[in-house]
Parts: C-alpha cells; sequence; structure tokens
C-alpha cells in the first residue's frame, strides 16, 4: 500500500526523527532499531534523504514504533526496551497488512480465554456479535444522515439495524450487516476527489471520485484503484494493529473471534472489535476528503492500476494510532465483561474452577475520554503547498492571482471614474468646497490658532485619531484625510478648528496628559 520515490545516489541528508502524537513511524530502505548505552537508536532511509533519532529512557514521548516494509532489523534489545517503556510495536507489510501487532501485556486470567473459546457454546457469541454490528450500523446510520446527507440510506440502515434484534444467529447477524453495507458504501459511490489545479492533468480519471468500495482487481476491498479507498485500507490495517493489542491487554486471544470466519493468518477476534469503529475511521476520511484537496505525490500507481501510498504520507496517517486505540479500548474491555460474565453461569466453565464461580475475573475500564485524530493537512487548491487556514490558496497563488487581477480591477475603477456621474459628483465636491473656502473669514477661528499653532500643537496629535473620524469631521475623502493624519497635505485654516476639537476629544482618551486638556480648554477650544 505504501511505496517510496526513486531517487539517485547522492550524499546521505540526515534529517532527526522526532514523535508526532507519540507516534514514530519508520518507512523506506535499511530500517534499524536498536539500542545503544540505554538509548533507543532508530534509523531509516530512502536514497539520500536519511533520517536518525536517538531517544533516552525518559523523556523520550514514544507510545508507538511503527515500522512500514521487511528491510531492515530490530534487536531484541530494542523490543525490550519498548517492553519496558510500556510503548507498542507495530509491523506492517508495504500493502497495508499486519505483520505484527504487539503493546503492554502482563499474564491474565486463563478462565476468560476459555470463555472466549466456549462462547459459541454459552450464547454470549449472538450477543457480542450483536452489540457490535449494533453500534457499527448506529454510526453508519449517523453519517449517512448528518454528514452525506442521504436520508433514504439512512433509512435503509435504520431498517437493517431494527431486524438486527431479531437476529438469533451468526450467519443472519452478518447478512444483516451485509446489507447495511451495501447501502452504506453505495451512498460514497459519487462523492468528488478533490486536486490541486497543478496537478489535475497528471490525475486518473477514475482518481476523481470514490468509486466503489469493492475493488475490481481483487473483488475485495484490498487492492484499491483510488486514493480515497487507499487511505481507508492503511487506516483499517492501523486500526487493526490497535485491535489486536487492545485485546491482549484485556486478556483475550486476539484470533478467537465470533463474527469473521476463522482462517490462516487473520486475527479474528480483532476484526471483530473493529467493526465497532471504523465508523470513526470513515468519518475520519470523509471529512478530509470533503474539505481538503489530496496532493498527487501522495500517491502512486502500479502498472496493475493498483493504487499504493507514498512512505511519507503513509507515516502521517500513522500518527492517528492513538486516537484509534481510544476508540477500540473500551470496546475490547466491554467484549472481555460480556465474557466474564459467563464464568459463573456457563457450566463448563464453572466446573473448571471452584474459584471461578466466586471470583470471576474482573475488567478494568478505562477512561470513555475520545481522542481526536490529528487535522487533515491544509492543502493548496492551486498548487497543492501549504496554507494558511481560512484561505483557499497559499500565499504565493493568492499574490499571484491579485497580481493577476489588480490591472481589471484598475481599469474598472477608471472606467468608473471617468464616468458622467462621477464627474458630475467631483464637480459638485469642487464647487462646495469653493463656496465654503470664499465664505470663511480669519475672524472667525480663533487668535491663538495661527499655522505655527496647527503644525506644532494640532498636527502631531491627529496620529493618535482614525483616518476615518478625520474624514467624517472634514466632509473630505479617506485618502486625503490620511495624508492630513500624515502631515503631508495642511487643510484650509477654515478646517483648523474642527480638527482642534477633535484632538481635544480623543486626549480625554485614557494615557492622554492633563495638562494637554487644560490647555485647550484655557483657548476656548470647546468639543
Amino acid at each position: 500500500m505504501t511505496a517510496s520515490s526513486n531517487v539517485p545516489e547522492v550524499s546521505v541528508n540526515s534529517k532527526p526523527i522526532t514523535p508526532r502524537r507519540g507516534v514514530v513511524s519508520l518507512t523506506g530502505y535499511g530500517i534499524v532499531a536498536r539500542v545503544d548505552r540505554g538509548h533507543l537508536v532508530l534509523r531509516d532511509a530512502v536514497g539520500s534523504e536519511q533520517r536518525e533519532g536517538r531517544f533516552p529512557r525518559i523523556g523520550h514521548g514514544i507510545k508507538r514504533l511503527v515500522i512500514v516494509g521487511c528491510d531492515g532489523l530490530i534487536s531484541l534489545a530494542a523490543l525490550r526496551w519498548l517492553h519496558d517503556q510500556r510503548a507498542a510495536f507495530v509491523m506492517l507489510e508495504r500493502n497495508g497488512k499486519v505483520l505484527t501487532a504487539a503493546g503492554p501485556s502482563r499474564p491474565r486470567d486463563s478462565r476468560l480465554r476459555r470463555a472466549q473459546a466456549l462462547a459459541v457454546q454459552s450464547g454470549h457469541a449472538v450477543l457480542i456479535a450483536r452489540y457490535l454490528i449494533d453500534r457499527k450500523l448506529s454510526a453508519q446510520e449517523h453519517i449517512a444522515r448528518e454528514t452525506l446527507t442521504n436520508e433514504h440510506v439512512a433509512a435503509d440502515i435504520a431498517s437493517a439495524r431494527a431486524s438486527l434484534q431479531t437476529a438469533e444467529a451468526i450467519e443472519a447477524i452478518r447478512g444483516v450487516e451485509a446489507r447495511a453495507a451495501l447501502a452504506y458504501w453505495s451512498a460514497w459511490h459519487q462523492l468528488p476527489m478533490a486536486f490541486p489545479r497543478s496537478a489535475l492533468r497528471r490525475v486518473p480519471e477514475h482518481w476523481r471520485t470514490f468509486g466503489a468500495r469493492r475493488s475490481p482487481l481483487s473483488g475485495s476491498p484490498r487492492l484499491a484503484v483510488n486514493p480515497a479507498n487507499a487511505m481507508l485500507n492503511y487506516l483499517y490495517a492501523i486500526l487493526e494493529s490497535e485491535s489486536r493489542i487492545a485485546a491482549v491487554v484485556v486478556g483475550l486471544d486476539p484470533n478467537l473471534g465470533f463474527l469473521h470466519v476463522d482462517t490462516d493468518a487473520r486475527a479474528s477476534l480483532a476484526c471483530d472489535l473493529m467493526e465497532a469503529v471504523r465508523q470513526s475511521v470513515d468519518a475520519y476520511v470523509l471529512k478530509w476528503i470533503m474539505n481538503e484537496p489530496l496532493r498527487r505525490e501522495w500517491f502512486f500507481e502500479e502498472r496493475d492500476g493498483n493504487c499504493r501510498l507514498m512512505g511519507p504520507f503513509a507515516a502521517q496517517l500513522s500518527e492517528t494510532a492513538e486516537a484509534w486505540a481510544h476508540a477500540v479500548r473500551p470496546v475490547a474491555e466491554r467484549v472481555a465483561a460480556m465474557l466474564a460474565e459467563t464464568i459463573t453461569t456457563a457450566g463448563a466453565c464453572v466446573e473448571s474452577s471452584k474459584t471461578g464461580r466466586d471470583n470471576p475475573p474482573t475488567i478494568k475500564r478505562t477512561s470513555q475520554t475520545t481522542l481526536a485524530p490529528p487535522s487533515a493537512p491544509r492543502v493548496c487548491r492551486s498548487c497543492g503547498g501549504e496554507r494558511r487556514k481560512g484561505r483557499e490558496q497559499c500565499l504565493k497563488c493568492q499574490n499571484a492571482a491579485l497580481s493577476a487581477l489588480f490591472p481589471r480591477i484598475l481599469e474598472n475603477a477608471r472606467a468608473k471614474a471617468h464616468r458622467p456621474e462621477a464627474q458630475t459628483k467631483r464637480a459638485d465636491a469642487l464647487r462646495r468646497n469653493m463656496f465654503a473656502c470664499a465664505a470663511w473669514k480669519p475672524s472667525d477661528s480663533p487668535v491663538w490658532l495661527t499655522p505655527e499653532a496647527y503644525v506644532r500643537e494640532i498636527q502631531p496629535l491627529l496620529s493618535s485619531v482614525k483616518t476615518s473620524e478625520i474624514a467624517r469631521t472634514m466632509t473630505v475623502s479617506q485618502s486625503y484625510a490620511a495624508q492630513v493624519r500624515k502631515g503631508q497635505r495642511i487643510p484650509h485654516p477654515r478646517q483648523w478648528l474642527p480638527l482642534a476639537q477633535l484632538v481635544e476629544a480623543s486626549a480625554a482618551a485614557p494615557g492622554r496628559s492633563r495638562g494637554t486638556i487644560r490647555r485647550w480648554r484655557s483657548r476656548g477650544v470647546t468639543s
């Protein structure tokens, strides 16, 4: 599912490895995880790009180590280091298959696993399967109604969910889930996939919509042929690894499931637990593709049409692991609690241990608080670069668009300025100004208000007054008021007294000297 860029062999550029949201992802070739003098040393490389990190036992910030690929080595000491620090270890194949998932664990009560193995005989397998699928269908109905705004699909899922309560066999529950899934994914079929405009010519046509969840290459969701399905598959793989860890932590066997048929190389219980949390992943991807474009360089198409994720993008998606761990943990605890009840009710379990009747295993419940996954990166819709929140384009594209737009704006402004009605307004304003200047007499101003007094005492205080207030007081344009405020223009003497009154009013604001106010009042300036 992931791929690495082909680059020429040149001198190696080393970059530091830092945990992001508690997750460290190693991709590419030459992956190394070892311990050196008590420090965990991590390294990966793709061509000339090499990353390396060295982490002490205190303050390292690592909660999960995710390795994508099979090229490299990890020492036993590194596995012990992760175990001592209660950090999970996940290894994924490049196509997204979970190879290894291990987390902090301790010896558990064997009676719980015996109850898990006998759940079909005790009848609790149906109850657990019904609980898991009910949570799944409830979340699917909410997404169809609230996010996809498809009331018809939501009604179909609600109908399937209602029939779930009468299903008395695992096969019937599987049939209900399949019927709801058919309606649910049909609402996704025509969702458009946005890409930056500069990359559209390099985007295959079948990448521009979500399409079918079932791949034409495999007849199943495996081997996705477009980016959105490839993202879902990879995030499901991360969720599966977290489900395996959650099952082991509560004392269950991740391979003994109830819904999924037992097959070789499948963690059936982990897949069962995933069903109750898949819609959290769906909602995350759906919000991403509905609000943000996808970069073309995040994906790679193989010769058979299989769409895979590039290594850096896969590492970015791995940062969501902690959020899925928080989501699946309560589900695993609920299933373990339901199985623990059978230890005192199922005859085979009671007879296996006299103490089992009196002291059933206790399942420690964790906090029910949820953890939101990291936000999708903000992508410029023009070039695919990084943009700021609330903007459709990056700064570079925005400036380029404004530069191209400015000549048209200027041309329209000039055309409007030379229209007859605009010339008439300018003539009327000029006429009023000339009449006002002709009607003004020097005796209308106080004796103290001389040109020197204006320049020395009024002009410096105009910088604390808003340009809009100056324009309103003088009945002039904003541009002329700005020049007066900066001292680039000296207005007509008839405007000096209104400006002095305006400055006196602003002088009463906090921070202005009281001596200034007294000086204006002694000169007869009233506001």
